[in-house]
């Protein structure tokens, strides 16, 4: 690794999809950053869109600002290493979601002061919120530096025993429960999501695309996508489970992904 003068390394642009090497680089920061802190420091959304061929165009434009620490040649086109992302997902209206991601190695070393100071050239900070994954002490410093103060929380709930006694919950009269059946009920279940999400901008505009990105993930699985359906097999709730897998001292854990 290269000395630390973040300030004096260029920071590479991107708009719309990330090309396949800076996807690559992109997800293994994050995967050392998960590995360290304990969270994923961006939000599946972000991966999927940055992944996404149309991303660029229609519902979302994509802005990506990439810290990469050079060689010893102080040339960018033969850089090295990842040291740090910022990603802002802008909606039509003009507003949009900022997350920074910064590589353990190069923590406490400017990096992302380095990329918010680009931002903010680039540009700039209207109607603009940040995601802060994990309520980090050094993520919120830099939010407070620039004004930024916390307007919602995510609770990570967990159920702290295997043993706990759940009630038996009846389902109501002429609804059956059954799994996802990929091929046949994506467009119908995204009409549910809709509905059930109309008040949740994030969650109620998946799109098609969006669930088909998650369908191709190594850990979808239609067997927890449950959908309860009435008697003419229109859907009337949903309970989709995600499992992450084992990813090094931290072990599989299942998530309730969404509820509906």
């Amino acid at each position: 690794m290269s000395p630390a003068h973040p300030e004096n390394w260029p920071v590479l642009a991107a708009k719309g999809a990330a090309d396949p090497q800076l996807l690559k680089d992109i997800k293994a920061l994050a995967a050392a950053a998960e590995e360290s802190d304990g969270n994923p420091p961006l939000s599946e959304q972000t991966l999927v869109t940055l992944r996404a061929s149309d991303a660029g165009a229609g519902a979302h434009t994509v802005l990506t600002l990439a810290l990469y620490s050079p060689d010893e040649k102080s040339d960018p086109a033969t850089a090295q290493d990842l040291a740090g992302v910022a990603v802002v997902i802008e909606e039509p209206d003009g507003t949009g979601v900022l997350e920074i991601a910064v590589h353990p190695s190069y923590r406490n070393q400017g990096v992302a002061d380095r990329l918010v100071g680009e931002l903010k050239k680039t540009r700039g900070f209207t109607g603009l919120k940040a995601w802060s994954h994990g309520n980090h002490e050094a993520a919120a410093e830099l939010a407070a530096r620039y004004g930024y103060g916390p307007v919602r929380e995510l609770w990570k709930m967990r159920l702290t025993s295997a043993a706990a006694e759940l009630p038996d919950v009846p389902l109501p009269e002429g609804a059956t429960l059954r799994a996802f059946v990929p091929g046949r009920d994506e467009d119908a279940w995204l009409t549910a999501n809709r509905a059930a999400f109309s008040h949740h901008a994030e969650q109620g505009n998946m799109t098609r695309a969006d669930l088909d990105a998650r369908m191709a993930e190594p850990w979808f699985d239609p067997a927890g996508f449950l959908l309860a359906v009435d008697s003419a097999d229109r859907i009337l709730g949903f309970h989709w489970t995600k499992v992450h897998p084992r990813h090094g001292d931290h072990p599989a854990i299942g998530e309730v992904y969404v509820v509906g």
